[in-house]
């Protein structure tokens, strides 16, 4: 077993940077015994936890290798359509680790009903259809439910049965993500009791009741930014824009997350891994501090996902680590300048900074 040990660095904490200090790689973990290791200088640099991506769509493993490059050793997937793929990327050594929604409940219209590829098997009219449709995706090894929303009568699940599929899946010990890009589906998302809300609205911004009351939001701003341009309707984003702002004033756990995806019929394309500094760069735009996108993209995932061997660097955590030769606490652009990355400490031969 291979042990590393990282000197002169300056670890982000969660909190800011700490003091230039040591830390080991041992294995596929964080360990603190540094005698006997092999010795790399990191040169002052900056050592952040792994990127988390809270939201992307996965279709092959060139998909882990970019995001991997870029700094991202863990990404969630949002919906698949196919649980042979999503078997061949899970666990793959030196990559990013994934975990996955697999398929998506949606409604019987919509831009997802549309899709191509999109299974029969996704729509859910009827709140008697969740309990069957929650132990599948559980039976398929999805890692929480996804369920795409919009606002009532315009496609999507409508209210009985997104509460049903909420209620089924938490008894069944899954996390709710709820795809909303309307105030409407955020009404309706809450309503639903759905743990984790992904995208911010576009037009208008999210209610001041409902801002209240959301729990935990990944708006995927570089999307939403993405459809606005494409749309050529720039002044819809500043919508969404302005949601985060208020959102993140409130107190809400913000994430980051891309909706970085490949797939034919979607709005805009947005790459994986290079996608994942452009959404932190547009999150201080909306008003969080470096230090807080940050945690949008290391702790705060890992903690309300469950990811509890991940997300900061301390001794027996998973080696999933990035060196910056620059301080993202003070130019938050600071994270693309990439010159190693681990991950579960297996290094990156070629990352995108170099």
């Amino acid at each position: 077993m291979s042990r590393t040990a990282l000197t002169n660095v300056r670890v982000f904490d969660g909190a800011g940077l700490t003091q230039p200090r040591t830390v080991v790689i041992d294995g596929a973990t964080i360990g603190e015994d540094p005698a006997g290791a092999e010795t790399v200088d990191g040169g002052g640099g900056v050592l952040l936890p792994g990127l988390i991506d809270a939201h992307v769509h996965l279709d092959s493993r060139g998909n882990l290798e970019q995001l991997a490059r870029h700094g991202v050793t863990t990404a969630l997937d949002m919906a698949s359509f196919s649980a042979s793929l999503l078997a061949s990327l899970r666990d793959q050594p030196g990559l990013t680790d994934i975990r996955s929604a697999g398929l998506p409940a949606i409604g019987p219209g919509g831009m997802h009903a549309r899709m191509p590829g999109m299974s029969a098997e996704a729509v859910v009219t009827d709140p008697g259809q969740a309990k069957d449709f929650v132990a599948a995706r559980v039976a398929a090894g999805s890692d929480y439910l996804k369920i795409v929303l919009e606002a009532p009568g315009r496609g999507g699940p409508e209210l009985p049965a997104a509460r049903a599929l909420t209620a089924a899946a938490h008894e069944a010990g899954l996390l709710v993500v709820a795809h909303a890009t309307s105030a409407g589906a955020y009404t309706m998302a809450l309503d639903a009791g759905a743990d984790v809300l992904t995208h911010a609205p576009l037009g208008a911004p999210i209610t001041a009741d409902d801002v209240a009351r959301a729990g935990v939001v990944a708006p995927t701003l570089i999307m939403m930014k993405g459809v606005s341009a494409t749309a050529g309707r720039p002044q819809l984003y500043e919508g969404a824009k302005t949601s985060v702002t208020a959102l993140y004033r409130a107190g809400v756990p913000i994430l980051a997350g891309t909706d970085a995806n490949n797939e034919p019929g979607v709005p805009t394309a947005v790459p994986h891994g290079a996608s994942m500094h452009d959404e932190l760069e547009l999150l201080v735009g909306a008003g969080l501090s470096t230090v807080d996108a940050l945690r949008a993209a290391t702790v705060l995932p890992a903690k309300h996902f469950g990811l509890d061997d991940r997300g900061t660097v301390r001794p027996g955590l998973r080696a999933d680590l990035v060196l910056l030769d620059g301080d993202p606490v003070a130019d938050i652009t600071a994270t693309r300048a990439i010159t190693r990355v681990w991950c579960a400490g297996i290094e990156v031969t070629d990352p995108a900074g170099r």
